[in-house]
């Protein structure tokens, strides 16, 4: 893929990943709770800064004019999206800000503020079940803001999560995944690892 392309749809999207050694392969147990033999590891894609700067401009290109409009600044949960977000905020010439949760609930920390009813756009790097996502949406708006829709690298929803606010993903798409229960024996024999980030 030539360097100044921007990504714009699933394959492009995927050949980033691939191209970066960021579509791992194995047995992985998600944040949220499932196995998968696959994970995407953003952290590794968007290391490039040339190649998140793309990615973040293909994000952008996917959010209609009329919200890219009202944003007043990019708020991103930690760690997975705090790159993105700041590649997102420097596409829209905005300040960007990250939640953190030491202590299991997200808040504004580090000297971070949002002014009272400031528009918020919140972008994440991967939604599965949009737990993460709701719980941030919640955490800006007992901060002071509003977020007034979120955007994402990917979407392993494959567009079914509701997040209580407009969703503009780069690219939706999943590998099969499975409950605790009902892990396929051929997953099974493989040693599990936890690449997410939320604590058990």
């Amino acid at each position: 893929m030539p360097a100044h392309t921007i990504p714009t749809n699933v394959d492009e999207v995927l050949a980033e990943f691939r191209e970066s050694g960021a579509l791992l392969e194995g047995h992985f147990k998600l944040s949220s709770g499932k196995h998968s033999g696959h994970y995407l590891q953003c952290a590794r894609v968007l290391m490039n800064p040339a190649r998140a700067g793309r990615l973040a401009q293909g994000v952008v290109r996917n959010i209609p004019e009329e919200i890219l409009n009202q944003v007043d600044v990019v708020v991103s949960p930690a760690m997975g999206g705090i790159i993105i977000g700041q590649e997102v905020a420097r596409v829209l010439d905005k300040d960007a800000m990250f939640l953190e949760r030491p202590d299991g609930v997200f808040h504004l920390r580090r000297g971070f503020a949002l002014e009272v009813g400031a528009k918020v756009l919140m972008v994440e790097d991967v939604v599965t079940t949009g737990l993460s996502s709701r719980e941030a949406i919640a955490a800006v708006a007992k901060e002071g803001g509003e977020v007034i829709a979120e955007c994402s690298l990917i979407d392993r929803s494959m567009g079914t999560v509701d997040l209580g606010v407009p969703f503009y993903p780069l690219a939706a798409f999943d590998f099969p995944t499975y409950d605790e229960d009902s892990i396929p024996p051929e997953l099974a024999a493989v040693a599990v690892t936890k690449p997410g980030s939320r604590k058990e």
